[in-house]
């Protein structure tokens, strides 16, 4: 019954196999007549009876064939066969044998089946029935197993198993060298290992390193994350993955894609390299860059290399570009849990109602406050705020108040000669549904104002000043304003107005600084020469930068 199901299948599946081995003899054969010193020709050997309880041969029924039942014993050459019973084919150098079959090599490499085809002169064996390789702590096993002993190398075709220390793999179609202790694995590839499951098309497998190399589509599934790649490197032991071709890394909601990936599961960081793009869709926001690192167990971040943060959780999206982007959590899976966004160097911002920039920001979760530091400006449709710090609330995302600090400047463009302009120490400017509606201002207010009639013509310029203004607008115009406590002013007709009274004396215009649209962000235009505030006696603002730097000395 094997014997048939053996020669059948040497026919049909492993013809390929007898012809390269005749080839692969051949250029042997000749490469050894070349050059004998160095490859000297292997001598053929035959396989030796060492053992068996009885042995028959009959010349006249079955010439050139041994009989050999009871407690069988083979060796050819290092290698060592045991069985029940078996057949010896004097002229083709081959064995047959059945029941309890078993083959040793040396110390390391046992293999069992029911039965076994071993051809001495390729040095190939074939193996059916609870076939079970073991070297070492490795164990292969499989209901049909070929074990080429030229190559050191075993193979399957119809269903396998290798388990090891750490991991179990299953496959339809798989190799095995005990020599390199690398495995190789086709056509639904699945790694179970205690912590994750990897199911690949095509997996490369050393059980000594434990590295699982990826060579097609691929998922690596835990508790906590999936990571998809169809090409790269993971130690199974280590829990680090070198992965390229646009891999995926997703973990609890955030999603990090590259170029090429590096993942540390034990210490819970991850870093890519190259058109890096890290999502959260429960935050609804998105961090981009040349290079990104996330830490999955403190829930820090950093981006740099084009880097660029896109919040999408209201119905307009907002853009922010720096040269470096860094996100900070603080008190973890807490109640009182809450997070630092720190932007520095040449910080630019865009949504379609408001826009901004200035040298560093830091937004804070806790307070949904947004801090703009160094020379920093905010548009708002045709009005303009300035000053040398700008603290901006949000209300889901979208700005609720706005508070300039020290040298505060609100400029509104009614044409290009004239501007409405608002000058003070402190200016607080409130909005409604996004809209600028009022803004206070304290502390030596200038005013520039151009009332309105009905039409939109303007009246004149009403030149004043005081200690505190509170202004209205309506439609993204300014309506009225109203100064609260002494002040004075004059109101000029619209032909009569003074050249040096058209511009306050810190007014200034940076339209040629704001952004236009979100593939703008990564143009820098910084102020003209002499533009820039000099700031006050009063103690500067701790950029996020330097608050970086005290916080971790780097």
């Amino acid at each position: 019954m094997y014997k048939n199901k053996i020669f059948t299948h040497i026919l049909s599946r492993h013809r390929f196999l007898l012809v390269g081995t005749l080839c692969l003899l051949g250029v042997c054969l000749l490469s050894s007549a070349q050059n004998k010193k160095r490859h000297p020709e292997k001598k053929r050997t035959r396989v030796d009876l060492l053992y068996a309880d009885e042995a028959h041969a009959d010349k006249f029924l079955r010439p050139g064939v041994q009989i050999l039942t009871g407690s069988v014993k083979l060796r050819h050459e290092h290698m060592y066969m045991y069985c029940d019973s078996a057949l010896i084919y004097e002229n083709t150098n081959s064995v047959e044998a059945f029941d309890n079959v078993r083959m040793e090599q040396g110390d390391t490499l046992f293999i069992y089946g029911d039965y076994l085809y071993y051809d001495g002169i390729n040095q190939l064996a074939m193996l059916r029935g609870n076939v079970r390789m073991i070297n070492r702590k490795t164990v292969l096993t499989t209901d049909s197993l070929n074990y080429d002993r030229l190559y050191n190398l075993g193979y399957y075709f119809e269903g396998g198993t290798l388990t090891d220390q750490d991991n179990i793999l299953t496959s339809e179609w798989g190799e095995y060298s005990p020599a390199t202790k690398i495995a190789v694995f086709n056509h639904d590839v699945k790694l179970v290992n205690p912590k994750f499951t990897l199911t690949s098309d095509t997996l490369k497998y050393s059980t000594l390193t434990k590295d699982a190399t990826i060579l097609g589509p691929s998922n690596i599934v835990s508790d906590k994350n999936h990571i998809y790649s169809e090409r790269g490197v993971y130690n199974t032991t280590k829990g680090q993955a070198q992965l390229l071709d646009r891999s995926v890394l997703t973990n609890e909601g955030k999603k990090l894609i590259g170029d090429s990936l590096y993942y540390d599961r034990k210490s819970g960081y991850g870093e890519a390299f190259d058109n890096v793009v890290m999502t959260d869709t429960i935050n609804k926001n998105i961090l981009i860059g040349d290079y990104c690192y996330y830490n999955e167990l403190n829930g820090s971040a950093f981006a740099t290399k084009k880097a660029l943060a896109v919040d999408y959780s209201q119905g307009d999206s907002l853009y922010m570009h720096a040269d470096t982007l860094r996100m900070a959590t603080f008190n973890l899976n807490t109640d009182s849990m809450f997070r630092e966004m720190r932007a520095y160097h040449k910080v630019r911002i865009y949504r379609k109602d408001f826009q901004g920039v200035c040298d560093s920001l830091l937004y804070n979760t806790k307070d949904s406050c947004i801090t703009m530091y160094d020379n920093p400006i905010l548009w708002h449709d045709k009005q303009q705020l300035l000053g040398e710090q700008i603290k901006a609330y949000m209300n889901d995302s979208t700005i609720d108040w706005a508070h300039i600090i020290n040298q505060a400047l609100a400029v509104e463009q009614k044409d290009t000669i004239h501007y409405n302009q608002v000058a003070g120490k402190e200016m607080k400017a409130f909005f409604v549904k996004g809209e600028m509606r009022q803004v206070d201002v304290n502390g030596n207010v200038l005013i520039n104002f151009y009332p309105e009639e009905k039409d939109t013509t303007m009246i004149g310029l009403n030149n004043a000043e005081g200690s505190f203004l509170r202004m209205f607008l309506k439609d993204r115009k300014m309506e009225r304003a109203t100064m609260i406590g002494k002040s004075n002013g004059i109101l000029y007709p619209m032909n009569q107005i003074p050249v040096d009274k058209l511009r306050l004396p810190s007014f200034a215009w940076f339209d040629y600084i704001r952004p236009r649209d979100k593939n703008d962000l990564f143009e820098w235009r910084g102020k003209k020469a002499g533009e820039n505030l000099k700031n006050t006696d009063r103690q500067p603002p701790v950029s996020p930068r330097n608050l970086h730097i005290k916080r971790t000395g780097k």
